[in-house]
């Protein structure tokens, strides 16, 4: 990891954060529009808060291809919808039970389970309409279908909610660290690995091979991510996270820490950083952006 590479992401990070933000916001309905409680929860739940780590990755990578960014405006929002909904949901009594994301009352706390509920469906449905109709994206039909298509099933029940109904599975369980892996593979990882994909199929003239290479990064970075998700749970505090600390340990979930121990958690997540660098090993300067969101996955502290 060079200086270059973290200077860059410094300073794209925040703009990319905010760029996101206002395409939201310009998504999102606004309050006053009927039914108001829905769409003021909605609101509520996507914008202020978050790390923004899935949009910005559709924008690095898309950079690192050189697409201009009001082509991925669209796809880096979509990507952000269908987070916050799998949040919305997992905070859920019926799921996780959680107080407090992104360091506010939870949706369903701060409006009610029901309208929790319908903000999860709403930003889903919202995210493919985006794809679809998204006029900046300048993509042919064949390509947003491909894009709806990757989202689709990075989304479903074989990526992030078949990896939630895995973890729901898996509390309370011994698990060694290939069904774990497998787990985050699909919680975590697919919605990444979309993101980066989306940010690719965004540029002209992306071929196999640099699909490939980009999606071997992702994969490396979303079992990183978890893992280091998963140290912070035991080493970080509540007001940093932005959400309960211990929650896992609490509800007997199976984490790397707990299966492999500490010291060799974050091993793994240095190994896995080392070798997404090297998937980027044929790409120039451009690509600088996702070097240092590898270092910055995991190095956070919260």
């Amino acid at each position: 990891m060079t200086t270059d590479a973290l200077n860059c992401l410094q300073t794209r990070l925040p703009e990319w954060q905010a760029r996101v933000e206002r395409a939201l916001q310009r998504w999102l309905p606004a309050e006053h529009i009927h039914p108001t409680r829905l769409h003021d929860a909605m609101r509520y739940a996507v914008l202020g808060g978050g790390k923004r780590v899935r949009p910005v990755l559709v924008y690095a990578t898309g950079a690192a291809l050189g697409a201009p960014l009001d082509t991925l405006d669209g796809p880096a929002s979509a990507l952000e919808l269908i987070h916050v909904y799998s949040l919305v949901h997992d905070d859920l009594p019926a799921m996780d039970d959680d107080d407090l994301r992104r360091g506010k009352p939870t949706c369903h706390r701060s409006y009610d389970e029901a309208t929790a509920l319908l903000v999860g469906d709403a930003l889903q449905a919202l995210a493919f309409y985006i794809l679809a109709h998204d006029s900046a994206m300048q993509a042919p039909a064949a390509l947003r279908l491909s894009m709806v298509e990757q989202l689709a099933l990075a989304a479903g029940s074989r990526g992030m909610c078949g990896g939630q109904a895995i973890d729901l599975a898996a509390v309370g369980q011994q698990l060694d660290i290939a069904q774990l892996e497998d787990m985050h593979i699909h919680k975590t990882g697919a919605l990444i690995r979309a993101a980066v994909r989306l940010g690719a199929l965004s540029a002209p003239d992306t071929d196999a091979a640099t699909l490939q290479s980009l999606d071997h990064y992702a994969k490396c970075i979303g079992l990183a991510f978890q893992i280091r998700d998963d140290i912070l749970d035991v080493e970080a505090n509540t007001e940093t996270l932005g959400k309960r600390q211990g929650a896992d340990i609490a509800q007997n979930k199976p984490t790397y820490p707990s299966i492999i121990g500490l010291d060799a958690a974050k091993q793994r997540a240095r190994e896995l950083y080392e070798e997404s660098l090297g998937t980027l090993n044929d790409f120039d300067h451009r690509a600088d952006p996702l070097r240092g969101l590898a270092h910055f996955i995991v190095e956070r502290a919260f």
